[in-house]
């Protein structure tokens, strides 16, 4: 449970941040949109990683907690042990019901724009991501899933 706790905590100081740069609407007024990209994408890359480990322990801890209250198959518990990308994590957390079906498609792009940043870095396919990070379903869709696991029980 003290692995949950510090990934979650890491996870909202992270969106906490990235939330930060994305909605302050003064920051083009002082630092040039090569400096805002640059920080933008960091800190979504810095987001992404938190939530997806952060959903990783969460899954973990739940089969652990079913699997004592033996409420739960073989095939369950060796599914989220499977849970070791962003890509299965998030795949599960939708069965969970931490990711709604509104979200779900959002999480599988963040996926693909995570791997672009991290993979093949040139300047405007950074600006193109970085203005696709600007748009609102991204925060909502991290700050979703937030109160999702505030309001699980594990």
């Amino acid at each position: 449970m003290e692995k949950f706790t510090r990934a979650f905590g890491r996870l909202k100081k992270a969106y906490r941040r990235f939330k930060e740069v994305v909605e302050n609407p003064f920051l083009p007024e002082i630092f040039s949109e090569e400096f805002l990209i640059e920080i933008t994408t960091k800190r979504f890359e810095y987001t992404y990683e938190a939530l997806w480990k952060t959903v990783k322990e969460f899954l973990r801890l739940k089969c652990v907690f079913k699997r004592k209250q033996k409420e739960v198959d073989l095939k369950h518990i060796l599914r989220g042990l499977e849970c070791n990308s962003p890509k299965s994590c998030f795949k599960e957390a939708f069965k969970e019901g931490l990711i709604s079906e509104e979200y779900e498609d959002t999480f599988f792009y963040m996926i693909l724009l995570r791997n672009r940043l991290a993979h093949v870095y040139d300047e405007e396919m950074a600006r193109e991501i970085y203005l696709k990070l600007k748009e609102e379903k991204f925060l909502k869709a991290i700050e979703s899933v937030i109160k999702n696991l505030e309001n699980e029980e594990v």
